[in-house]
Formats: structure tokens, sequence, C-alpha cells
């Protein structure tokens, strides 16, 4: 029987072993999904707070028992009204929002096809829903194309081909080419489900994510995001129409057999979207954008940035670590991003620019990486 030392010596010896950080406070926080700054809001702690002393501090149950309290209802609503789709359902995290809406959706004997860059979430729903897996190369229109032609002409009555794209990769930072996408999928009669974890509170007029900058919000079968990044929080959620939420609700293993998330994590989650479509939330994303050109220009980035991740490629792990350790002395916390969350070879820092960050401190990053 191998031993767990084997393994983590195996994996020391590739500089692939992960370790929980130490204590970060003091840091500048260059690694942080909390885009818009909102984790700290006194809008959402008040919210939090709030919620926590007229309901608790769990929800006691799941969903389908006793779980459900108003602002989980609440929530949902207001989601589905941002999303422009007939309902919602939220789930505790992203991972068990991916993994749940997967395998309720897909059985064997129906096909998904997933751009190659999706996150591991979207990739273990996959597996574990026994469809069949077909990959492109990222944003490859033509072999999505041939994917697509070869799933329809195998397919029957009863079979669902589903097509899965984030709309800002999280390791990249680029986007999908939705329009293109969506009109392939249209063309060959299938679904197509856009996980909006990095665009939300970032991308859109109202925040609300690439589907709605580029007006395809009725065209997406299964919008996804997270309410943990940009929007501060936790959790999870999936937008549809009706019968979809009704299924969900019904056949996604992670939603009927998980606590639900304390209500006062939905409240304050209902409290971020608010204050993403507010005038609040477009002056906090026209900020963050000055920001990114800043960064942009300081650090000598040729292109611009498409959204606030900003993948700064080393090559080999060991590479990565110590870079990323040397700037952890200079106060700058910059997490090195190794194998398997991104290809051999590509271990990077995946460093992100939010609306609170100053000058002063992202031109100090970008010194320190030309030298």
């Amino acid at each position: 029987m191998r031993q767990p030392e084997d393994e983590l010596t195996a994996l020391e010896e590739a500089c692939l072993r992960r370790k929980l950080p130490e204590d970060s406070s003091g840091l500048v926080d260059f690694s942080s999904n909390d885009y818009l700054g909102l984790a700290s809001h006194p809008r959402l702690i008040t919210a939090f707070q709030k919620a926590a002393e007229k309901y608790g501090v769990g929800s006691t149950a799941s969903r389908l028992i006793s779980g459900t309290k108003a602002p989980h209802r609440e929530l949902e609503n207001l989601i589905a009204e941002a999303k422009s789709t007939e309902a919602a359902l939220c789930f505790a995290t992203g991972y068990s929002t991916s993994i749940g809406v997967l395998t309720a959706l897909l059985s064997k004997g129906d096909t998904v096809i997933l751009d190659k860059l999706c996150h591991a979430s979207l990739i273990d729903g996959a597996r574990m829903s026994q469809a069949t897996i077909r990959v492109f190369p990222h944003n490859h229109l033509e072999k999505l194309e041939s994917l697509l032609k070869s799933a329809a002409r195998k397919a029957t009555a009863h079979s669902r081909i589903l097509v899965v794209t984030e709309s800002i990769f999280s390791m990249d930072g680029d986007v999908a080419k939705l329009s293109e996408i969506c009109a392939l999928t249209k063309k060959y009669n299938s679904l197509m489900m856009v996980d909006e974890a990095h665009a939300l509170g970032v991308r859109g007029q109202t925040g609300m994510g690439l589907t709605e900058e580029l007006n395809l919000a009725d065209q997406i079968d299964f919008h996804m995001g997270t309410l943990g990044k940009a929007a501060g929080v936790a959790g999870g959620y999936l937008a549809a129409s009706q019968s979809w939420i009704d299924l969900l609700m019904n056949q996604a293993r992670s939603f009927i057999y998980s606590t639900a998330p304390p209500p006062a994590q939905a409240a304050a989650a209902q409290a971020a979207i608010d204050l993403i479509r507010s005038d609040e939330g477009l002056t906090l994303r026209k900020k963050l954008w000055e920001n990114l050109h800043f960064f942009q220009q300081a650090s000598g980035i040729p292109d611009a940035p498409q959204s606030p991740i900003v993948p700064w490629i080393v090559g080999e792990a060991d590479a990565a670590l110590t870079l990323s350790a040397r700037l952890r002395e200079q106060g700058l916390l910059v997490t090195a991003i190794r194998y398997p969350s991104v290809p051999r070879n590509t271990a990077r820092l995946r460093i992100t620019i939010n609306a609170t960050h100053h000058k002063d401190d992202m031109a100090r990053l970008a010194s320190w990486l030309k030298n």
C-alpha cells in the first residue's frame, strides 16, 4: 500500500505540494477575488448582522426540509430578475453549484462539450455526470462546431447536448467568444451554460456579466455564477427557466443533501447584488478599470487586461514560488499558481487588481516584477 508520506515527498520534489499560507494580514493583497472590495463593505456587514440577529447564524437543515428562509428566496428572486430569467437557485458554494447542476442535467447518453480551460469544478461535474465528454481547444470555434456536428448526428430524441464555457477564464483572465458560441449552440439545437464567476460585478452595464454586456441573456440556457468573488460573500447560483430550476431542485444532489447556506449569508449576498447594480457599483467598476489600466502601463503588459485577472507567466513551478516569496518579503501577497491549476511549464503569479488598490502599491508591485 502506498503511504501518504511517499506521495507528499513526490509533490515536494516537483514543487507542487500545497500548504495553507501563513497569516497574510498586513500584506497588500494582489491575489484576492474581491474585485470591488465588497467583502468589507459596511452595507454588506450590516445586512449580515441584521439577518443573523433575526434568523441566527445557521439555517439548521437542507433547503428541502426546513432550511429555506426568507433571505434565500429573496436572493434567488433578485438574481433571476438581474439575470433576466424566470427563476434561480442558490447553492452553498460555487463548486457545489457546478457539481450539482451538471450531474442533474446530464446522464449517460448525453454529451457535454467544454472549453479546455474551464474551471476544475466544471470538469469534475462533467465527469461525475457520466455523459460523454468532449473538449475543444480554448476559444477554438472550428473545433467546437466539429464536435457539435458530431454530437448532433449521434443524438437521439431524448439525449441532451450541453456546451459549457466560462465568460472570463479564471487563470488567464481572457474572455470567451460568447456571441459565436451562442450562434453555434443554437445552430445545432444544443443547450448552453455560461459560468460568470469572474465576470459578475466586473462586466456589463449593471455588472451582471459578459452576457449582459453582449446582450446575450436570452440566448443562454443556464447562467451560473458565484457570490464569493466580486460579490464579496460566498455561495453559487444557477439562473434559468422555471422548469429547469424545478428539475435542479429535485435532482441536484449537492443542493438536496447539503445544509442550506446561513440566512445571513444570503442577506449579505442580496445586499451585494443590489450594490453592484447601483450607481455606487458603477463607480467601483470604473475605479477598477482605471486601476487595471494604470497597472498595465506601470508593469509594461502589452495587451489591455480584459478582466481583473492579470497572469504573470514564469514557467517553472519553483521559479514562481521563489518570486512569490520575494514579493511577500516586500509586503505584497501574490500567490504562485502551479500545475494542475494551470498546464505544466506555465506556472505563474495570478495577479488580481481591485477597485480599492492604491497606485503606489500597484507601482511598487510593477517595479518588483520588472526587476
